[in-house]
């Protein structure tokens, strides 16, 4: 775990097994970045793209005052995320690919929303750029966070020792991490409550699920 982040910075975020050296994941991107560690990959299977699902454990529900009602900050969720091991000179390219299928997936729940571009004092200390995207919650009256997406360059890389190389012969490179969230369920859960309710306290459901849950309203 220590490869993939900086512990001290999760203390106050992520849960420690008593009396044992484990801990409960935040995040899948924190295993997915530790399964190619120590690792030469051949450069020609780059980029290697992952979708991780898994639970997610936190200590930031109702943190510093913030989200004590409801479901958008809990200790336990469901979360998809993408993470990809990419060539450096692709991993800027592959950073866009990431926060647009992210966005294509809230397009497609037409859930108001807007992609924002973080300024360094906001961004993770890993990471080298970040882009969130904050979906428009009408009972709130203001935007709130359900995607962050990062390139981590080989911040991440060198600490695993990932590298890769085209040809046996040739030096090894450290590749480029990026990871993003595709969908944590708690917080789209609230964010189509908040957006397709209506006056006398129904749910219109999105037609992009209509079909998976076989009704139109709940």
């Amino acid at each position: 775990m220590e490869g993939a982040i900086i512990a001290e910075d999760f203390e106050d975020v992520i849960y420690k097994v008593q009396d044992e050296d484990l801990y409960l994941i935040g995040t899948s991107e924190h295993a997915i970045a530790a399964m190619h560690s120590g690792e030469i990959i051949d450069g020609k299977l780059l980029p290697i793209r992952y979708a991780g699902v898994s639970p997610c454990f936190r200590k930031e529900a109702g943190a510093h005052g913030k989200d004590q009602k409801g479901i958008f900050r809990v200790h336990q969720f469901e979360k998809v995320e993408q993470f990809v091991f990419s060539r450096p000179e692709e991993s800027w390219n592959e950073h866009e690919r990431m926060i647009q299928i992210s966005e294509e997936f809230y397009q497609k729940l037409e859930i108001p929303h807007k992609v924002m571009l973080l300024s360094s004092g906001d961004m993770g200390k890993i990471s080298a750029k970040t882009y969130d995207i904050e979906a428009w919650m009408a009972g709130q009256n203001a935007y709130r966070e359900i995607v962050s997406c990062s390139n981590c360059l080989d911040y991440q890389a060198r600490r695993l020792k990932i590298r890769f190389r085209d040809k046996t012969n040739e030096d090894t490179q450290f590749l480029h991490t990026l990871n993003s969230t595709l969908v944590a369920t708690s917080r789209v859960l609230v964010s189509i409550i908040e957006n397709f309710q209506t006056k006398d306290g129904h749910i219109n459901v999105p037609k992009a699920l209509q079909n998976y849950i076989g009704k139109s309203v709940i």
